[in-house]
């Protein structure tokens, strides 16, 4: 059986737009995040070097992708 034989044109549009609609999710969620804190969350990471606030931010990003590629797969 050829590899290519197995793969159809639908699973691979809709594997894209899902990645895509992920992709776009996660850039909402860090508005959203960087719109509610008080303080500029790239200045304190970037500048500052605000380990525990970079930590808090990446643990929050893992979560979120954890949960839009559950949505997405059911």
């Amino acid at each position: 059986m050829d590899i290519f034989s197995a793969i159809q044109l639908s699973e691979v549009v809709s594997t894209i737009l899902y990645t895509a609609l992920g992709v776009v999710l996660m850039g909402v969620c860090w508005k959203v995040i960087d719109w509610l804190t008080p303080f500029p969350i790239m200045k304190e990471i970037e500048q500052d070097q605000n380990m525990a606030l970079s930590i808090l931010i990446g643990s929050i990003f893992i979560a979120l992708s954890i949960i839009i590629a559950a949505v997405l797969l059911s």
